[in-house]
């Protein structure tokens, strides 16, 4: 049985236009459908894509990451320094071989692409992570120098080809003995992507995998390749019969696609949406002393924070406190915000509560809060002790608000350790951030609830 490599390439198409959250939900259900490799474009902008390519990177812990790399060693060294988390990094250098792509893209000749080829995937192999060489046009390059190409970049340190006829101009078994003689002459696993304007890609490709060295198919949700929903579909129905298999979860492919294609269709309806911290990990955020207050101010939007002129400046002054002494991450930023970001004269303060929680009983919360001179209390059960705490804060307050992330840091150590707890409620479409300090988890975590409500009814009452 010959094992299929499947490479998702949704999040690389042109027109995606995907926004940050977009792009984390659609990289996070690719992995759960467990495709072989997710592919990313090439790095744009060095503080969001990077971030965006170490974020998914935190939770694609199974698949292959591969991000596009341009002619220039900039791109390269972005890709590489945003790999340097990935359980499975793989660098992708994608070059047009026709001779009109050659001319017109890169305004060069076959003799000068030739030469120039070592040495962008020279300069990737370099940086130890596994390089993947893309013919983006294969179809339409001259055959004897599509090898030639090829050859120079394995004999560079390529170690996966991949070849492609977008624009479906060959039929399916003629893309498959195309396909068959590169894998063949190369020597090494070719992976195809076939164009699907005249609705033949999934036969293309499945002729092709079929041949001798052609291991695996590039895929992608809505788009002009191979569709992912379709091609997998026929591999279950038809691949025992040719012994071809993959490794998709198909009882969650056609949840999972239809779930990608309403992302696709509803993108950009919201171009002010910014990512949840909670999809943000520690390590994806790496700020130090060096770092000005525009970088530091972009990293707290991404956090999902929309600060005034005086809470940015008050969060930049902490921040450089605090970077002067360690490098500070995403959570160390929450932690700047909440205890630096709008504070306000407190509405609500914590007057007493009771939490009782086990596993023979249900949990169950009693809380009392004065606002001014009046004792408000609240008694509620719940899942858990937070859960219990929060329902019983809600009926007193007698509104809801959407608990965005919950964090219990311990501040001290031993059996006596301080825990520091930091809530982000959502309000209005803005974010609300409160810390709280307590030797009790549940009472920090009450602590820092209040703390979040006050600012969001200090700003209410303003308006």
């Amino acid at each position: 049985m010959k094992k299929i490599v499947i490479s998702d390439a949704t999040l690389c198409r042109e027109r995606g236009g995907f926004s940050f959250k977009e792009k984390i939900e659609i990289a996070r259900q690719l992995s759960r459908l467990q495709v072989d490799v997710i592919e990313l474009p090439a790095i744009a902008s060095a503080k969001t894509d990077v971030l965006l390519v170490r974020t998914v990177a935190s939770f694609a812990r199974e698949p292959v990451l591969s991000v596009g790399v341009g002619m220039d060693p900039e791109s390269l060294e972005l890709a590489a320094a945003a790999l340097s988390t990935a359980a499975h990094p793989r660098l992708r250098v994608e070059l047009s071989l026709s001779p009109v792509g050659m001319e017109y893209t890169y305004h060069k000749k076959p003799d000068k692409m030739l030469a120039r080829i070592p040495e962008i995937v020279g300069a990737a192999r370099k940086t130890g992570i596994e390089v993947e060489f893309c013919a983006l046009d294969a179809t339409r390059a001259e055959e004897a120098f599509l090898q030639r190409a090829l050859a120079a970049a394995v004999q560079a340190g390529a170690t996966v080809l991949s070849v492609s006829d977008a624009a479906g101009q060959m039929m399916p078994d003629d893309f498959a003995g195309f396909a068959g003689r590169v894998a063949e002459a190369a020597g090494l696993p070719v992976t195809v992507q076939c164009g699907n304007c005249s609705g033949l890609a999934c036969a293309a490709a499945a002729l092709a995998l079929r041949r001798p060295g052609v291991c695996g198919v590039r895929t992608s949700v809505g788009g002009t390749g191979v569709p992912l929903g379709i091609f997998a579909d026929m591999m279950r129905n038809c691949g025992g019969h040719y012994q071809l298999s993959d490794g998709i979860r198909h009882t969650e492919l056609h949840r999972i696609v239809r779930q990608i294609e309403w992302i696709a269709a509803h993108s950009g309806r919201d171009r002010a949406a910014l990512p949840d911290a909670g999809d943000i990990p520690a390590q994806a955020v790496c700020l130090d002393a060096k770092d000005g207050r525009e970088d530091v101010m972009a990293a707290v939007r991404a956090l999902g924070y929309d600060l005034s002129e005086e809470d940015s400046a008050r969060v930049y002054e902490e921040f450089q406190h605090v970077a002067a002494k360690k490098q500070v991450g995403a959570r160390d930023l929450e932690a700047i915000v909440a205890s630096t970001a709008l504070q306000v004269p407190p509405t609500y303060r914590l007057k007493t509560y009771v939490v009782n929680s086990g596993n023979v009983i249900t949990a169950s919360a009693q809380i009392t809060l004065t606002k001014g001179e009046t004792e408000l209390s609240g008694v509620c059960i719940g899942e858990g002790p937070v859960e219990a705490a929060v329902r019983a804060l809600e009926q007193i307050i007698g509104r809801h608000y959407e608990l965005d992330d919950f964090q219990i840091h311990s501040v001290t150590e031993g059996t006596g350790a301080v825990g520091s707890a930091l809530v982000r409620l959502r309000s209005g479409g803005r974010l609300y951030s409160g810390n709280g300090v307590s030797t009790d988890i549940i009472g920090a975590g009450i602590r820092a609830y209040i703390n979040a409500v006050n600012k969001i009814v200090y700003e209410e009452d303003a308006q």
